[in-house]
């Protein structure tokens, strides 16, 4: 995704921003968020894009639960 605007902010004593207003409104009102920190940058992105993104994780996970039961196969694979 290209980068369309840089704004500036404060982030106050109890570690909280204010978020311009142009860039509020390219999320619907009440929309949930997904933050994402990395150790240069912080990206909000609408929530649904980062769940669809990571849906194959969780269907996997999911999917080895049901199969995985066994203090056996915990044994196996605990070194790994």
């Amino acid at each position: 995704m290209p980068l369309i605007d840089i704004k500036t902010g404060t982030i106050t004593e109890k570690g909280q921003i204010v978020i311009p207003r142009s860039v509020r409104e390219t999320f619907l009102p009440g929309e949930k968020v997904a933050i994402l920190a990395y150790n240069d940058r912080i990206e909000l992105r609408p929530l649904g894009t980062v769940e669809e993104a990571l849906s194959c994780a969780y269907a996997s996970e999911k999917t080895l639960k049901k199969d995985w039961s066994l203090k056996e196969e915990d044994e196996a694979w605990k070194n790994l």
